[in-house]
């Protein structure tokens, strides 16, 4: 940390453009086994960079928050550290009121052949509905396109074990848009529709079931798609606690 304002990353990182690559790409808080259609963009494919990061907060009040992110990533082959030659920022505003957070994000691919991608996110989760709603757009030069997502929990209160508490359906929406051929953004080869719902359970001491069916659309084929995934995720305490 070099202040109150900003946090010097140096090494390999996950690459800070959109939400879904730093936030939800962990297999234990993720509610679908696949990523979005649109991950490749702006992620250069890899999902993660080499280089340096200066990340922080310009301004933090009761009334919203002002954080960035920008990068510097060189190319890596290495098999475990993947990364291109790239650069990118990303902006966000966060309002603690409404719970609402609204950003944008840019990089840029600079080796073989250099382009641009631009994107924008909103995430909302009101306090008196336990609902998540999390959207993204993404834009590169040959395709683009935008994923939402909604989360219910049957859960009101913390201390709610009922069976039925555990319960979290999920709904997501996302579509893609070709405009010239690439076969280096990861994006489908056509326009693509596609409906995913899940139903995930929640049990105690992190423990998590994934159910989930996708119905997909394209002119090259619609198709179904069925998961089902458990998770346990491992806690460990850096200290005995009193």
């Amino acid at each position: 940390m070099m202040n109150a304002h900003a946090t010097l990353v140096a090494g390999y990182f996950l690459t800070p453009f959109g939400t879904y690559n730093e936030r939800l790409t962990p297999i234990w808080i993720g509610n679908f086994e696949s990523g979005p259609l649109v991950y490749g963009l702006g992620t250069m494919s890899t999902g993660s960079s080499v280089g340096g990061m200066l990340r922080g907060s310009v301004l933090s009040t009761q009334h919203v928050s002002v954080d960035y992110a920008g990068y510097l990533s060189a190319a890596s082959t290495n098999e475990q550290f993947g990364a291109q030659r790239s650069a990118g920022a990303r902006g966000d505003l966060y309002f603690p009121e409404a719970r609402l957070e609204v950003g944008a994000s840019f990089g840029r691919r600079l080796q073989d052949v250099h382009q641009n991608f631009e994107g924008t996110h909103l995430w909302w989760q009101p306090e008196k509905i336990p609902v998540k709603f999390r959207s993204e757009f993404a834009h590169g030069e040959h395709s683009y396109g935008y994923w939402m997502e909604s989360e219910f929990r049957l859960k009101r209160q913390e201390e709610d074990r009922s069976v039925i508490a555990g319960i979290s359906p999920v709904l997501r929406w996302q579509q893609t848009f070709r405009t010239s051929p690439d076969a280096s953004d990861g994006l489908p080869a056509a326009d693509t529709k596609r409906v995913d719902f899940a139903l995930n359970y929640h049990f105690p001491h992190e423990i998590r079931i994934n159910s989930s069916y996708s119905r997909q659309f394209s002119s090259t084929g619609d198709r179904n798609i069925w998961a089902t995934g458990i998770f346990y995720r491992f806690l460990f305490p850096t200290w005995r606690g009193k």
